[in-house]
């Protein structure tokens, strides 16, 4: 695995996060314009980047987006994707550290992001970078974990061969601290729903996205993949498997 840093964990699952992570789904960017007030002429920071899975929906609008990404080969996938648009800014600052200038944003964007920041430091950062009557939004692809029985198996099978799942799950952080880290702006949550449908092969990617499995050099490797194919035989229905997913977006709004 890479690094344990968070600027490092996924520096090795690039490929696997282009092809197998969620996307979000259209009602989100529509909720970006409706309360947010996105358009074309917004300034957009969107920090925790990683390979665009998001960046792509916000550059569709027509918004400047300057996307901050620390880890190098998740920028760089970004970068091959988006050099060719005029509204697409590439950096590899930090939500901590922005680099942008006072007042200059309209909405600041972390997906599936947050809980990997130093609050603290960059609450000030958002502070210092928004416009007065800018907004924030944090979103999650949330899993469930008891939808369905392959979901619940499927937890159980994390929990036996991650790493350190349940020290960087997202999950961790509750509604009160999000609300608590938008003030002194108000607050709002709205949750549309998502899924994705894999076959074996594709379940083996989405597993192998996650920086704390074992990558495909580990030891721990055969036995992982022995469980996985053996969870998916078990589940499988036309031989598929379905994620089923909360997108969570905490917002405030321009309004």
């Amino acid at each position: 695995m890479a690094g344990n840093a968070p600027t490092e964990r996924f520096s090795d699952r690039v490929e696997a996060y282009i092809r197998y992570r969620p996307d979000y789904p259209a009602p989100v960017i529509q909720l970006f314009k409706d309360e947010c007030l996105l358009s074309a002429t917004s300034r957009v920071a969107e920090l925790g980047s990683g390979t665009g899975i998001l960046t792509k929906h916000l550059l569709s609008t027509g918004a400047q987006v300057h996307a901050l990404e620390p880890n190098a080969e998740m920028r760089h996938a970004a970068e091959s994707r988006f050099a060719s648009l005029s509204n697409f800014y590439s950096s590899g600052n930090s939500a901590e550290k922005t680099g942008l200038p006072d007042a200059s944003i309209d909405l600041i964007v972390a997906a599936q992001a947050f809980h990997w920041f130093d609050r603290e430091t960059c609450q000030k950062e958002f502070q210092r970078i928004l416009k007065a009557d800018g907004s924030i939004a944090l979103l999650w692809n949330e899993r469930s974990t008891s939808a369905t029985t392959f979901l619940e198996a499927y937890e159980t099978f994390l929990k036996s061969h991650a790493t350190d799942y349940e020290t960087v799950n997202h999950a961790l952080i509750d509604d009160q601290e999000i609300s608590d880290f938008l003030l002194p702006r108000s607050s709002e949550l709205k949750t549309f729903p998502n899924a994705q449908t894999f076959d074996l092969q594709g379940l083996t990617g989405r597993v192998l996205s996650c920086s704390y499995i074992p990558s495909e050099e580990s030891p721990a490797f055969p036995a992982l993949m022995r469980d996985l194919t053996k969870l998916f035989e078990t589940h499988q229905s036309d031989d598929t498997v379905t994620f089923h997913y909360d997108t969570k977006v905490y917002f405030t709004t321009a309004r």
